[in-house]
């Protein structure tokens, strides 16, 4: 059986209406704030792809306004289901921009799960725009992800394992100082901008890194802007991977 959803959300971004289209309806936008790496056909009816970790998902592009709206649809699934997100640009005074987006669609059997994670996910995604906008306003991210699964650990021990390899106490707090170290890599240094049950954001001088954990799994997600970012994602897969490995 199938069950509708919508999750509106509107925030203020502190950029023009074209940097915040130049985010929401370009690949390379999408990549500097959002998850996967991704490809946007500029035109009503065009395709737009996200790949993460090998798993890649498209959605047509249902309007196409630049500057003014995006909806992208997902083809529906035997049972019906298929998701839709709606973006609405607004611009307002002393260059920021209303930005609304409206996710709906229908989801499956496990609608409640599924729903409550778009509905927590949401908020992060978009302060995570709002910071690439505010400190990285014009530059392209890298995206990078790694994953590591761990069969059998709860939620509360996959946070635990990542606070201790970002040096951070519990309970992590915006505005804490983190640390790690990836073998080959710059060490990274800087501040918790997002804390929750589910994740931790930190903000660099040359990036925005995300630490995701689930019940089993703990994933990344990071932008990086610096100057040379090759063997990036396999030294932070590597850190990641020996980090559980280390605890387990």
């Amino acid at each position: 059986m199938t069950h509708p959803f919508e999750i509106e959300l509107e925030t203020t971004l502190p950029a023009s209406p074209e940097q915040v289209w130049e985010a929401i309806a370009t690949g390379p936008g999408i990549d500097s704030w959002f998850m996967g790496r991704n490809e946007v056909e500029a035109r009503e009816g065009g395709v737009a792809a996200m790949d993460t970790g090998g798993h890649r998902e498209e959605a047509v592009i249902a309007a196409y306004e630049p500057g003014k709206r995006l909806t992208t649809r997902t083809a529906a699934d035997d049972d019906g289901r298929f998701m839709a997100i709606e973006y609405l640009i607004e611009g307002r005074g002393r260059g920021s921009t209303v930005l609304r987006v409206v996710h709906s669609g229908l989801l499956g059997d496990d609608w409640q799960d599924e729903y409550d994670a778009l509905r927590s996910g949401w908020p992060f995604h978009l302060h995570t725009l709002r910071e690439y906008l505010a400190h990285f306003p014009g530059r392209v991210g890298v995206p990078v992800f790694a994953m590591a699964p761990s069969p059998g650990k709860p939620q509360r021990e996959l946070r635990s394992v990542l606070t201790h390899g970002l040096s951070l106490s519990a309970p992590v707090t915006v505005g804490d100082r983190a640390q790690a170290g990836p073998a080959g890599l710059p060490p990274l240094d800087g501040e918790v901008v997002w804390a929750d049950d589910e994740r931790i954001g930190v903000r660099t001088a040359d990036g925005l890194y995300t630490f995701h954990h689930g019940s089993g799994i703990a994933l990344m997600f990071h932008h990086l802007f610096g100057p040379d970012t090759d063997g990036a994602e396999a030294a932070w897969q590597q850190w990641l991977t020996g980090l559980f490995a280390e605890h387990s």
